[in-house]
């Protein structure tokens, strides 16, 4: 009988002594026999880290706009804020309906490299989502004719804004 003040003292059923000491002996020797299973690989601290760009298109394209924004930023401060970024970024945030933000980054990446159909595509559809069907139509021409016609979604987008502005 436990004395005034003193915690009781309780034995561990054995079945549970059994149990800590099966997972105890799960050390890592035991997790070679594993390979092949469904188990993620390791790290190999010797490997190359895949580039972050890379990998921000890839979710881009995967739908994945929240993770494309976290390797994004990854990427911007291994390389600093280079247009790429700068466009994934912006098409990020248009995925998420951040439209404010990606129009302002979408603008910037226009101004640093004028030449790129693809900011004045993304640019257009925030304008589309906000209403801006003048400016947008006028975006995606600009783009369609610096991608030669050849961007089938950039010829898409201006069909519907012509169609749009047409029949509003």
């Amino acid at each position: 009988m436990p004395h005034r003040g003193q915690p009781a003292r309780r034995l561990v059923p054995p079945l549970l002594a059994a149990a800590l000491c099966a997972v105890v002996s799960c050390g890592p020797q035991r997790l070679s026999e594993l390979e092949g299973t469904a188990f993620a690989p390791g790290v190999d601290p010797k490997g190359e880290a895949v580039d972050g760009v890379e990998v921000g298109d890839r979710l881009l394209a995967a739908g994945e706009y929240e993770l494309a924004l976290d390797a994004f930023t990854r990427a911007a401060l291994d390389q600093g804020m280079t247009t790429e970024i700068v466009i994934g970024l912006g098409t990020a945030n248009l995925g998420l309906g951040r439209l404010g933000q990606a129009e302002a980054l979408l603008r910037r990446a226009t101004r640093e490299e004028p030449e790129n159909p693809e900011p004045w595509n993304n640019l257009g559809i925030v304008l589309m989502e906000q209403g801006r069907r003048g400016e947008a139509e006028q975006l995606f021409r600009k783009a369609y004719a610096l991608d030669n016609g050849e961007s089938d979604s950039i010829r898409e987008n201006l069909r519907l804004s012509l169609a749009k502005s047409e029949n509003p």
